[in-house]
């Protein structure tokens, strides 16, 4: 089976979208055929790290890519607001894939041609009209709405262009490109809920990220001490909530004892170091800033519980790390934590009032203090669920299962959430 991938954002050295698509192509490479198409500017970062068994062609498309990224820069604009008008880079780059590979794909010199970036639901796809030869989109992601109890939050995230998301169906290929898709893989409920009802037998629940299980996975030892280990992980941004858990922490006498480790940098950085010298809670909280990755994986293998308050995540990789490293996790029960965090996985807190949430997350807490055998069993279920789906290896083998359906090759749709053995 020969598959042509689609990936503009491809690259080992960055985090997010260029590393997800970077670690699937890679993993895909050991069971098909695979030639990547992705940008040069990722040229230097592949060719240093390497790409397993995968081929590379690469194209510039910075006649439009670098003018976007300087209005971009010039309007301050916030992540989401950028990934909205990047459209016609990722067009021209579809065009420009086009070209290079049309004369290939009329002569069926692939069997497949799958779009792993952009991730966002709101970038249509031209290719998914041109190709010939059947077309797999995603994992997409997008439209998680914001919860409208955090409205401050969003006015200080700046997403304006949320207002008008809705002009996304008016962008060319909008509703062809998932029409003309043999498969969309799209994550979570929210995803695939704004997705055209006609296309939804196509459509399987798919989420983007994957993990390298060598490196967060641990075989926990547990040893007994009175003073436990809370962390967080993440950018210090408004809508990652970390002030929630600070008040949860001020307001208990009980977490108060033990410590609390908040790593990640951010715009909010200085707020939250104030708000929690304000708290008193100096002997308990340290804000240790942003930490290389190996750094990371070995604070959550030390760690007992993993605290994450964010209010709006759409992709939520850094619950997948905490949960392969064996740690209980407490999280809010919205958006992509809450659908990772699986039954007997770790504790969901009901979104609510910023008040309900500190609340929740006292309770969670507090029980996660009191019972050290339901952390071990929350922590061992979790490593055991990310392993069986989220490996890098095991989503290959998933996906090379979605392209057999999409080839005829196999009768029953394929389910992400059923173990490859079963």
């Amino acid at each position: 089976m020969r598959v042509l991938i689609l990936a503009e954002a491809c690259n080992p050295d960055w985090t997010s979208e260029p590393l997800i698509a970077y670690s699937a192509a890679k993993a895909l490479a050991d069971y098909v055929d695979v030639v990547v198409v992705t940008h040069a500017r990722n040229r230097s970062a592949i060719e240093s790290h390497g790409i397993g068994r995968a081929k590379v062609v690469y194209l510039d498309t910075e006649y439009i890519a670098s003018p976007v990224h300087k209005i971009s820069t010039f309007l301050k604009l916030s992540a989401a607001s950028r990934t909205a008008l990047r459209y016609p880079v990722q067009l021209a780059f579809e065009y420009e894939a086009w070209k290079y590979f049309r004369d290939d794909l009329r002569e069926n010199k692939f069997d497949i041609v799958h779009r792993l970036t952009p991730i966002s639901s709101a970038q249509p796809s031209a290719m998914s009209v041109w190709s010939p030869v059947p077309f797999v989109l995603g994992p997409i992601n997008g439209g998680l709405k914001w919860p409208s109890q955090f409205s401050q939050e969003l006015r200080r995230e700046k997403e304006w262009l949320r207002y008008v998301r809705g002009l996304k169906d008016l962008l060319p290929y909008a509703k062809s490109s998932y029409r003309k898709a043999a498969a969309i893989l799209a994550s979570f409920e929210y995803t695939i809920d704004l997705l055209p009802k006609d296309v939804r037998e196509r459509v399987i629940d798919f989420p983007e990220n994957g993990l390298d299980t060598s490196l967060f996975h641990s075989v926990r030892t547990k040893v007994s001490r009175d003073r436990l280990s809370f962390l967080f992980v993440g950018r210090l941004v408004p809508f990652k909530c970390v002030d929630i858990a600070l008040q949860a922490f001020a307001a208990s006498a009980s977490l108060r004892k033990h410590s609390f480790h908040i790593i990640g940098d951010g715009p909010d950085r200085m707020r939250l170091e104030q708000l929690s010298e304000k708290l008193g809670l100096q002997e308990c909280v340290t804000f240790h800033g942003w930490l290389p990755q190996a750094d990371v994986s070995s604070w959550m293998r030390e760690a007992d519980v993993f605290v994450f308050p964010s209010i709006r995540e759409s992709g939520a990789g850094v619950v997948l790390e905490a949960m392969m490293s064996g740690v209980a996790c407490v999280v809010t029960d919205y958006g992509a934590p809450g659908q990772l965090i699986s039954q007997g996985c770790g504790l969901k807190v009901a979104l609510g009032t910023r008040q309900e949430l500190v609340d929740g997350f006292i309770n969670g807490l507090e029980t996660l203090v009191a019972d050290s055998s339901l952390r071990d069993s929350l922590g061992k279920a979790a490593q055991e669920h990310v392993a069986a789906h989220f490996d890098w290896d095991v989503r290959a083998r998933k996906i090379v299962e979605v392209y057999k359906w999409v080839l005829g090759k196999r009768s029953e749709k394929p389910d992400f959430y059923t173990s490859l053995n079963e």
